[in-house]
């Protein structure tokens, strides 16, 4: 469903968004082994996030990331996925066809209209620090 660019950014605004519930600040390799990514790869993804404001950073030795506590409870799954992903889970045919609509429907036009709804229902409704605040108990990412 997501690339897996955007699999390992859901995971790594989790894993900030935890560790920013204690008021820490984590750092690239971090990220990386929390989550199971290669380390480069989790740097672009974090500058991805940093870029349009999902996370916040600070260069140096006691920088890394960090979500505010107003963000996380603002923050939610679509807001990620359409950074890194774009929007097309949420408005494109589930065949990939160009022309189908609501007037010319695809064969699962209907079935996957409704599947998008609760996608975009679950993908909103919940903010990431209530996500985060699941993670307890040594809960892991990987």
């Amino acid at each position: 469903m997501f690339s897996k660019a955007c699999e390992y950014a859901i995971k790594a605004v989790l894993h900030i968004a935890f560790k920013s519930n204690d008021n820490e600040r984590v750092g690239v390799k971090e990220i990386a082994k929390a989550i199971n990514s290669p380390e480069a790869f989790t740097g672009k993804i974090m500058q991805q996030l940093s870029k349009n404001k999902i996370v916040k950073s600070i260069k140096g030795p006691a920088g890394g990331f960090w979500i505010g506590e107003e963000e996380r409870l603002k923050l939610n799954i679509m807001d990620i996925v359409k950074v890194i992903d774009g929007d097309k889970l949420y408005t494109e045919c589930g065949l990939g066809l160009e022309n189908c609509n609501n007037e010319k429907p695809c064969p699962v036009h209907q079935e996957y209209s409704k599947i998008k709804e609760a996608l975009i229902q679950m993908h909103t409704q919940t903010n990431i620090d209530e996500l985060a605040k699941k993670l307890k108990d040594n809960a892991t990412l990987k």
